[in-house]
């Protein structure tokens, strides 16, 4: 199939799960579509067409029909949207303010004269038509819609519930009556407003991690062409260009070395902290950082071919992929609310052929509408997560969306990424042994003023391992690959592998330290072997009480690195991790966590690093790290910004402890409706009593909600 047989389009307007199914299901019905699939965490819709059947305008076309918006430019869009949300909710607050005061007075100062004023109908009317009428006017046109498009959601219920109570007051009102519920349908729109807006701003993010993904590619690129170096646009790279990667530069593209030598960070891509030594032949990667070295490379692959663009595909496809659990209210609301539309017809009908009154029946109607307003049930998710995310930052645990908190509750396996995850992330002196009587103090302060004129990040390792006074150094002089050499205190110095040492007879002595997954220098002096310095990645203190927690907490723990599979042993047996995959690259990862899903776990990711981006948008969950890349952070559902793998447990238990409440308040909110609509078609409970019952319902689901707080995590 060729590229153009799929068509991406950006669809604004989606509110809930539901409504990504109804705009599949407007561009399934195209001729030509061939399939849809429509992702309402990204807001991409990716349809797959016969060839030369349908047009790009048709398809956008269908998605207005369905009542929402195709997006040409998604930048613009969102701009526009987040002013729109911001101004609608202050807006409605503004309005709904004295509601709120009223709510208070009553049981603060019930004979207080601002208790009486706001008591006044024509005031309340003033206040909540502006709210119902305005800035409710978003779930009127979304409620038509779904009803359009067969499938209703949360609007529906609450353009129902709240003109069922706004339209009962007004009524009340206009008839000389003086009992109004106006203060529901006001409140539930602000604070409905409020939980969109803040929804908003998060799915936002989505797509922010493609963009600093596409950053990594450098704008320019140095090119050798017609016998001369000259400066061109990346895009233009074609395989077998010679290119010069100075030192600090980024590699423009996928290629092999061809002159030079130098080290490579390849910790973007890869997740290492180790550099890497690069030489004639060796490959080289596009996004990596080239060290202080000069080097000449070949192109071997560029554009949609390289390594970075593959990561930026497949942060893409895990993204716009459908996600697998659909809201619970918008569930049960499909039976919900024609459910209690019908209930409120019959009641009316039943009534009038009882014969009391039309004025009765139409009270008895409104009652099953009041009482069954989705006050409590607007509440029940929003307040939970107001109160869960708010503990959560206060931990460090920073949670996108609903939905990332809804699965994190159901997680049994969770892959963890070594480097900066269960490791520092960061190289260290590990262990110095001295040898003869060379004094570990001297030692470290020849080491450190040598490495002190490297800028290799093992050298840095050994200048952060002594504090005190650095010798002068002459004569230094570094070999790629091998080591740095000079004259220090007039002793010739120095350090790197055993062959630049002449430290032969001594290598054996370190493999204790190499079984552990270490990096071994040797320190010479005047030809004379000093010292030998273990160099490592070592492991978060916190790491093994927190993969421990994991594991009370019922989960597997399996550590994911592109490490060897010996350091990967050794880290994994320090940290208790149940399983390990090592050597394996970026896209094994996520490779790696959907071979977990397809045997049926639900698959949470911890990483911080760009190479962990796909695995972690593959993952049910993702979980990056705080102290990674702003890449892993955004493709993350989860980010732990205090405290590292130590909030992964913490995360987990809040998770559980949310959708606990959420699920309790789910239950009373529909109690209520439940015991009440049945009353209420009976005539048992007026209007008034209907709406003390919803709103003990709403506030019986807040404070529920406000005993998260108080909950041991």
């Amino acid at each position: 199939m060729s590229s153009q047989d799929k068509m991406i389009i950006e669809v604004g307007g989606m509110s809930c799960v539901r409504c990504s199914t109804a705009v599949e299901n407007a561009l399934k019905r195209v001729d030509g579509v061939l399939d849809a699939t429509v992702s309402f965490t990204s807001g991409r819709a990716e349809v797959v067409i016969t060839p030369g059947a349908v047009t790009r305008k048709k398809l956008m076309k269908a998605i207005s029909s369905a009542g929402y918006q195709p997006i040409e430019d998604r930048d613009t869009y969102q701009k526009r949207e987040r002013r729109q949300h911001l101004l609608l909710f202050l807006f409605s607050a503004v309005l709904s303010f004295p509601f709120a005061v009223m709510m208070i007075l009553m049981f603060a100062a019930p004979e207080a004269p601002l208790t009486h004023l706001l008591h006044n109908g024509w005031l309340q009317f003033a206040l909540a038509t502006p709210v119902q009428l305005v800035a409710g006017a978003h779930f009127y046109k979304a409620a038509f819609a779904s009803l359009r498009n067969r499938s209703p959601g949360m609007d529906l219920l609450v353009a129902m519930g709240t003109t069922a109570a706004w339209g009962y007051s007004t009524y009340v009102l206009f008839s000389g009556g003086s009992q109004f519920y106006f203060e529901g349908a006001a409140m539930v729109i602000t604070l409905i407003l409020l939980g969109r807006m803040l929804e908003s701003r998060a799915r936002e993010k989505t797509s922010a991690a493609i963009a600093m993904l596409l950053k990594l590619k450098p704008h320019t690129v140095t090119v050798f062409r017609d016998g001369k170096w000259i400066q061109l646009d990346g895009s233009v790279v074609q395989p077998g260009d010679r290119l010069l990667i100075k030192p600090g530069e980024a590699v423009p593209t996928d290629g092999r070395v061809d002159k030079g030598s130098s080290f490579a960070d390849e910790s973007l891509i890869t997740g290492e902290s180790m550099p890497v030594s690069k030489n004639p032949g060796d490959p080289l990667t596009g996004g990596t950082v080239n060290g202080t070295g000069s080097l000449e490379m070949i192109a071997t692959a560029v554009g949609e071919q390289t390594v970075l663009s593959g990561i930026i595909r497949m942060v893409e496809a895990a993204q716009s992929s459908k996600a697998p659990v659909q809201k619970l209210a918008d569930k049960i609301a499909s039976v919900f609310v024609p459910s209690v539309a019908v209930a409120a017809v019959i009641t009316f009908v039943g009534w009038l052929i009882a014969g009391p009154s039309v004025a009765v029946a139409i009270e008895n109607a409104v009652a099953v509408l009041v009482i069954a307003c989705p006050c409590s049930l607007g509440l029940a998710t929003p307040t939970a997560l107001m109160v869960g995310m708010g503990r959560g930052a206060g931990m460090g645990i920073l949670l996108k969306n609903a939905e990332s908190l809804e699965n994190a509750c159901r997680l049994d396996t969770v892959l963890l990424d070594k480097t900066g995850t269960i490791t520092e992330g960061k190289p260290t002196v590990t262990d110095i042994r001295v040898l003869g009587e060379w004094e570990e103090q001297r030692a470290l302060q020849l080491a450190a003023s040598l490495e002190s004129y490297s800028e290799h990040p093992l050298a840095r390792a050994v200048t952060e391992s002594y504090a005190g006074e650095r010798l002068p150094v002459e004569d230094f002089a570094a070999l790629p690959g091998q080591g740095v050499s000079g004259r220090v205190d007039n002793s010739n110095v120095k350090i790197g592998t055993a062959i630049f040492t002449d430290a032969m007879q001594a290598d054996a002595d370190a493999d204790e330290w190499r079984q552990a997954g270490k990096t071994v220098l040797f320190l010479s002096v005047d030809n004379t072997l000093a010292a030998m310095l273990a160099v490592a990645d070592p492991i978060r203190p916190e790491s093994a009480a927190s993969i421990e927690e994991l594991h009370r907490l019922g989960l597997k723990t399996v550590m994911l690195t592109g490490d060897r599979k010996e350091t990967a042993q050794a880290i994994a047996t320090l940290s208790g991790v149940d399983d390990v995959i090592a050597e394996v690259l970026p896209d094994q990862k996520a490779e790696a966590v959907k071979r977990y899903r397809e045997k049926g776990a639900v698959v949470g990711m911890a990483g911080d690093g760009v190479n962990d981006a796909p695995a972690l948008a593959e993952a049910t969950v993702g979980f990056a790290m705080g102290s990674g890349s702003d890449i892993a952070m955004e493709s993350g559902d989860v980010v732990l910004v205090g405290g590292g793998i130590a909030a992964l447990p913490r995360a987990i238990r809040l998770s559980r402890a949310t959708m606990r409440k959420i699920k309790q308040n789910l239950f009373w909110a529909f109690f209520y409706n439940t015991v009440g609509i049945p009353l209420a078609a009976l005539g048992f409970l007026s209007p008034i009593i209907a709406g003390a019952a919803m709103a003990f319902s709403s506030v019986s689901v807040v404070t529920n909600s406000l005993l998260l707080r108080r909950s041991k995590l």
